[in-house]
């Protein structure tokens, strides 16, 4: 079958990595794109939100099958339009990808279905938001409600800093991602990430990971995409799944075919494992990307049969066998990222990276300039790599990572340091 792949970052670099070795495809797209997938897909210069093109591509190139990678064309109602044209897809509808393109919507339906979540406050305007803090404890959370690229979300340590962070939504550092605000409490404990494939109806827990956010090593400064993860997250033990499954994605699923829009995708919640278990921080309606890099090398079964099922709605006669190794990937980003990154330079030694064995090297934000590889965005490449524990893993990723000539980027040092203390 002829499938086309919908976005251009790490996280799509390896769906498709992925995608090419499964034996029911016959032609892998990718729109856009990006110099890695180019490896494996024909890529082309289809705009996602031109539904219309979208279509017209899938009829003359006879695709049938299409994955949409990022979650700004899921909550934009790509999926919706090849509904109507009758174009098989993985993703879920508009309504259902409101759980990641409104953290209130997410929040208010947590609420009403006894779902373990931060307390919060859902705001239209900064003065009620700034009147909610009077009575709440610091440090308390801020999040613009929609779509921030990952970076709608401070935790401010102070009422100053909090009312800084409402200021900063409302005059539009985030645009329209930021007209609505939600203040919430602050977890305590560790984060994880969790992704469960969803048919509407079924479910099918995945390999679980764990991402590093913020910048500095260490865990500190500013908030970004993700600058590095691993699979699988030593948290999530067996009944921590168990309890993720029954306290939270169960609920998640039946609640929205309650509603009238079944969840039909790969449901992304975002955990803090506290004292009391696991409660939710967030839902993404899409593979986490830099977790995707790691949960792609581990996966042994055929991703584009798994996505075929989720969309089919088979997924209870399905099953997903996972490497016993664990898998590390580490974010090589521009200078001047999460801010203002550094584009146009040129990056060096990829060849020498990926020849390692048990290494992949997934682009992100590169581009092909005159038959060289440039850096073209935030996080430009994603060295991931596999091995007998996380601490094998990551120390292979660097070895690779350190063949990479490129002076213009930076690293953290010390991706998967939870998981070996």
């Amino acid at each position: 079958m002829n499938v086309l792949l919908i976005g251009s970052g790490g996280r799509e670099h390896a769906l498709a990595w992925k995608l090419a070795k499964s034996p029911l495809l016959t032609s892998l797209f990718s729109a856009p794109g990006n110099p890695g997938i180019a490896e494996v897909a024909a890529c082309v210069p289809l705009d996602a939100s031109d539904h219309a093109a979208v279509i017209a591509f899938c009829r003359d190139q006879n695709v049938s099958f299409v994955v949409v990678g990022p979650e700004g064309p899921l909550v934009g109602g790509l999926t919706d339009a090849l509904d109507t044209a009758g174009i098989k897809h993985f993703g879920p509808s508009k309504a259902a990808a409101q759980l990641e393109g409104s953290k209130g919507y997410t929040k208010d339906l947590c609420r009403e279905f006894g779902i373990p979540t931060a307390a919060y406050g859902r705001f239209a305007d900064a003065v009620s938001a700034k009147a909610y803090l009077a009575a709440q404890r610091f440090p308390i959370v801020v999040k613009a409600d929609g779509l921030a690229s990952g970076k709608g979300v401070v935790i401010a340590g102070s009422r100053t800093e909090a009312e800084d962070a409402i200021d900063a939504c409302f005059a539009g550092a985030f645009g329209a991602a930021g007209a609505e605000v939600v203040v919430e409490e602050f977890l305590e404990g560790e984060e994880a990430s969790f992704f469960a494939l969803c048919d509407g109806t079924h479910v099918l827990a995945m390999a679980s990971a764990q991402d590093h956010k913020r910048v500095g090593e260490g865990d500190t400064g500013p908030n970004t995409g993700g600058m590095g993860a691993y699979s699988p997250a030593p948290v999530m033990t067996d009944e921590m799944t168990r309890r993720t499954m029954d306290e939270i994605v169960w609920p998640t699923v039946k609640a929205m075919a309650a509603r009238g829009t079944p969840f039909k995708g790969v449901l992304f919640a975002g955990l803090m494992i506290t004292a009391e278990g696991p409660k939710l921080i967030e839902y993404n309606v899409r593979f986490g990307d830099p977790e995707t890099q790691v949960l792609m090398m581990r996966l042994k079964s055929d991703l584009l049969a798994a996505m075929l099922a989720t969309a089919d709605g088979v997924l209870d006669a399905f099953d997903l066998r996972w490497s016993d190794e664990a898998a590390l990937t580490v974010v090589y980003a521009a200078d001047g990222y999460p801010g203002t990154p550094l584009k146009g330079t040129e990056i060096r030694g990829l060849d020498a990276a990926r020849a390692v064995d048990g290494v992949q090297v997934f682009h992100a934000g590169t581009k092909a300039v005159d038959g060289r590889i440039v850096a073209d965005g935030g996080r430009v490449l994603a060295v991931t790599a596999t091995g007998r524990t996380v601490a094998d893993a990551q120390a292979l990723a660097y070895q690779a990572l350190d063949l990479i000539e490129w002076p213009g980027g930076f690293c953290r040092r010390d991706i998967g340091w939870r998981a070996l203390c």
